[in-house]
């Protein structure tokens, strides 16, 4: 199987550059769980040679751990388990909370519900700006140090806020949204990961699902879905997008590949990046192999440019997805 890998600094096994993100398999806000078939797209990855499983507990308030905890133990292997911290929740509200005490109780529920005894990749999902980076990091060290975490890495974080991370932990990953669609890192994310060795996750890599191909002008989403309340799946921003994956397509079509394959191709190919692809039945995790083993050409890179420029000139970033701080 020609799966590309990249090495996590901190982790001893190289990992694939595709990852399985599971915050669908969760549940909240994406309609409602489906256990067995969870489990099933989970082994399916692993079979498909995907080695690194994203979760986080917020993920359905713990249910995707459970999950992909169960997953695991019915199929024993060497995957490599990245999840997260520092989101509380009430009522089912999630608000930013890194303060020590919170980190070190997420440590000792993720090991519990993923059934580890370490978290090979622990990540800050996203800052809080009422608890000091600093003490935030003091406590990931700590942990590091006590064997319960392998390596360290943040999400959703700015170069200034990775600069303070680091001078207290090590910090090994750096977890953004990135696709054809949402490219801010590029300007200061991607170029820092580069700079400081540091791996990039992207997240929503496939926008979302609007990367699948499988979207059309009569696709509609539940209120439980949460781009019922992303703008890009909004009229008319929707109808553009559409466009330009219709034109992403026919470049993936010249080169006898999905646009799946070939969105998640243009991520890997911008730097020491690996891509989250989502999925929640295992039919969403076939052909994440056409992926690996090829690059895109200039002119291709030119071509996406002239498309995005065509259809979507400015872009929509993920904003909305943003949780609010704790009161």
């Amino acid at each position: 199987m020609a799966t590309d890998t990249i090495h996590i600094p901190g982790i001893d096994t190289p990992v694939s550059r595709v990852a399985l993100g599971t915050w669908a398999i969760g549940g909240w806000m994406w309609g409602g769980p489906d256990d067995d078939n969870a489990v099933r797209t989970i082994h399916r990855a692993l079979d498909e040679g995907i080695s690194l499983i994203d979760t986080a507990p917020v993920y359905g308030f713990g249910h995707s751990e459970e999950v992909v905890g169960r997953a695991l133990a019915e199929k024993p292997n060497k995957a490599v388990v990245a999840t997260k911290l520092g989101l509380n929740w009430k009522d089912e509200k999630p608000f930013r909370d890194s303060t020590p005490a919170r980190i070190r109780k997420e440590v000792e529920d993720s090991l519990r519900r993923l059934r580890v005894e370490t978290i090979d990749l622990e990540q800050i999902h996203w800052p809080d700006d009422k608890t000091p980076i600093e003490d935030a990091a003091r406590e990931l060290q700590k942990l590091h140090q006590e064997g319960k975490i392998r390596a360290l890495g943040v999400s959703n974080f700015s170069p200034r806020q990775m600069d303070i991370f680091r001078e207290v932990a090590p910090l090994s990953t750096i977890q953004p949204p990135f696709n054809l669609f949402e490219r801010t890192i590029e300007k200061d994310i991607l170029p820092y990961a580069k700079k400081h060795d540091a791996v990039i996750l992207a997240y929503g890599a496939l926008c979302r699902g609007l990367l699948t191909g499988k979207m059309n002008s009569e696709t509609t989403f539940p209120k439980s879905d949460l781009r019922s309340a992303d703008p890009k799946f909004q009229s008319p921003n929707f109808a553009n997008y559409l466009a330009a994956v219709d034109g992403f397509k026919k470049l993936a079509d010249a080169r006898g590949k999905s646009v799946m394959a070939f969105a998640v191709r243009w991520v890997l190919d911008q730097g020491p990046v690996i891509a989250l692809w989502g999925a929640r039945k295992p039919e969403q995790v076939s052909g994440i192999n056409d992926a690996f083993g090829w690059s895109l050409t200039d002119d291709e890179k030119k071509a996406v440019d002239d498309i995005l420029a065509r259809h979507v000139p400015n872009a929509i970033d993920p904003t909305f997805m943003a949780p609010p701080e704790r009161d």
